[in-house]
């Protein structure tokens, strides 16, 4: 069954967060996913909130920025929420916005380098080893989790270009990214080419992150945002309109290879409590 998830907007404030976290975990939602946007909400924090207002809903974090925080403190921060949490979130990891890695003096000249360490040392970490390691980037002395979680969450790698998909098949449990319609085969196909250099077989979740709206304006506001994207319309990155045709958006992704559709609604949103339970209650039902 395609999983279905929504994106809390890191341009609501904070404290609106409980209300849309009620809406998700009552309605039976399965994914509610959180941004770590600089400077916004910290996604830990945020996903730390999320677990203790709800009881059933799976928290997804996309994604925090592997320039931005130790590998280390993520993996004590991971492990803490996922022992008092077991099974409840997804912890998604990225290159982070290069501006604003800038901005925050943590730029580095190889993300790609910098996130094969990190994810590499994040999986050990929660898998409960301990580790030496001396990369470029990510520097670790015999350092080992006194409390690792039991069962290890999915970690999935945030991206778009060819050599990160490649990456998060080899390394992570999945991906979450934003490419066409028209080119998810190919980058399904990318995942696919790393994990056959994984020597252990793993399961791996495709997920697809889509501009979502509904309402008399939802095709204006969502053709406004994929622009800032570099897209249009007929990329296939919009879900819009009413609940039929926005659950027929989500099968066709499906149908095309994604097992994981998570719609992201404009910035200017006017309802984003309303807009999660119309997603769950309305457009959820309908999706096979």
């Amino acid at each position: 069954m395609t999983k279905l998830g929504v994106v809390f907007k890191p341009q609501n404030p904070p404290e609106r967060l409980r209300e849309v976290v009620r809406v998700a975990d009552s309605t039976g939602l399965e994914q509610l996913w959180l941004c770590e946007d600089c400077f916004a909400e910290g996604g830990i924090s945020a996903t730390a909130a999320a677990l203790a207002w709800s009881e059933h809903v799976t928290i997804g974090v996309g994604v925090l920025p592997a320039p931005l925080r130790n590998v280390a403190v993520t993996a004590m921060e991971i492990a803490t929420l996922e022992r008092m949490f077991p099974g409840r979130t997804i912890w998604g990891v990225g290159h982070g916005n290069q501006e604003w890695m800038g901005q925050a003096g943590v730029r580095v000249a190889s993300p790609m380098t910098l996130l094969r360490e990190y994810l590499d040392a994040l999986q050990d970490l929660l898998a409960g080893q301990r580790i030496t390691v001396e990369g470029r980037y990510v520097r670790l002395d015999d350092v080992a989790l006194d409390w690792p979680p039991a069962s290890p969450p999915p970690v999935i790698v945030g991206g778009f270009g060819p050599r990160t998909l490649r990456l998060a098949g080899e390394y992570a449990d999945g991906v979450v990214t934003g490419t066409t319609l028209a080119g998810i085969e190919s980058a399904i196909e990318l995942t696919r080419q790393g994990r056959a250099e994984h020597t252990a077989s793993k399961g791996f979740s495709f997920g697809v992150q889509l501009v979502a709206a509904t309402g008399p304006d939802a095709a204006d506001r969502a053709e406004a945002e994929v622009r800032k994207l570099g897209h249009d319309m007929n990329d296939g990155l919009c879900a819009v309109g009413d609940a039929q045709a926005i659950a027929d958006t989500v099968t066709r992704w499906a149908q095309a290879g994604a097992d994981t559709v998570v719609l992201e609604p404009t910035p200017d949103e006017p309802d984003p409590t309303g807009f999660f339970r119309f997603l769950a209650e309305k457009v959820r039902p309908l999706i096979p």
